[in-house]
């Protein structure tokens, strides 16, 4: 009979009841072994140096320089064999997606169950991701959401927006960023019909609101 392969573990929060009622979790599965804890981002990746686990669970709000989507970042960059699971009481969107373009396998809230994580982590350790519902339906929503307004605009259409926003008219915006007043033009009605504006003051307006320009 073969023998069950190990998956060696790393926990890493800043919360000690946590990370001790997920070693006491790693405690019940035979083919799981923790091999490190760390309260920090800076610890973690340190431990990963000398530990090189397979898979972490990943805390993504913790103090200090490298929060948990930095670390994750770090740790993926210099050791890419290593699979990251997110783990977090959090599934704002944001947090979702930057989870996982650190490079995160998985995304889970600390609210499930203990079959749930273990077949997360024996997922991981095998290049397969596992997402909680929520972060399932955050990647949806960002998917399916119509283009920020701007998003278009080129990077001369936002320098001549920003001074429309100034208040300077076609010849001032040409002498200042020395082009022709002709070129002014084609940029200001670029901009009127990208941003869907029926004025300039109307354009400058949703600069502002929106934050297009600095």
């Amino acid at each position: 009979m073969s023998e069950v392969k190990t998956i060696r573990v790393m926990i890493v929060d800043d919360h000690d009841m946590v990370r001790s009622g997920l070693a006491v979790f790693l405690d019940t599965c035979d083919d799981l072994e923790l091999v490190a804890e760390a309260s920090s981002g800076e610890e973690a990746v340190r431990l990963c140096a000398e530990l090189r686990p397979d898979v972490i669970l990943m805390d993504l709000i913790m103090p200090g320089e490298l929060d948990g989507v930095a670390t994750t970042r770090v740790i993926k960059q210099t050791f890419p064999e290593t699979q990251i699971i997110a783990l977090t009481s959090f599934k704002e969107k944001e947090l979702v997606h930057e989870a996982l373009q650190a490079g995160a396998i998985g995304y889970l809230l600390k609210n499930i169950s203990i079959d749930e994580l273990s077949t997360a982590v024996r997922n991981a350790h095998y290049g397969k991701s596992t997402l909680a519902p929520e972060a399932t339906r955050a990647l949806i929503e960002a998917a399916t959401q119509p283009p920020a307004l701007g998003h278009d605009l080129t990077e001369r259409e936002l320098e001549v927006l920003a001074l429309m926003i100034e208040g300077l008219n076609n010849r001032q915006i040409a002498d200042r960023l020395t082009i022709s007043r002709s070129t002014v033009k084609n940029h200001v009605s670029n901009i009127l019909s990208k941003l869907e504006a029926n004025s300039r003051t109307e354009a400058a307006t949703l600069a502002v609101q929106h934050r297009l320009v600095k």
